[in-house]
């Protein structure tokens, strides 16, 4: 089976070291993040989180949809934070259906 582009291109941040991967690395985090990724099937706990960094950084939320903890390559990952402008958008750009991303209106 292909690997997907979202995968190739968060391979490339842990590669740049340009991903804070889980929830304490991000809170150390003063800003440059560009984009955030969530695990779909995190608690709500990790859902709340997930939101409140979206508006500490100002910067958009994409939902995985399956096996989270495979795509950023770390067990009981919920949440990573790319730190680099030019990945955050070559991964929104994908257009990879497991990753939905984030609106305020949508539960």
């Amino acid at each position: 089976m292909a690997q997907s582009k979202v995968k190739t291109y968060i391979g490339f941040c842990i590669k740049s070291r340009k991903i804070a991967l889980g929830a304490g690395a991000i809170d150390t985090l003063k800003g440059g993040v560009y984009l955030l990724i969530a695990d779909g099937a995190a608690a709500k706990n990790s859902q709340r989180l997930a939101l409140k960094y979206k508006n500490r950084f100002s910067c958009p939320l994409l939902i995985c949809k399956e096996n989270f903890e495979e795509v950023v390559n770390k067990p009981l990952c919920r949440l990573a934070a790319v730190k680099d402008k030019n990945l955050a958008d070559a991964i929104l750009k994908s257009g990879d259906s497991s990753f939905e991303l984030y609106t305020e209106g949508g539960e």
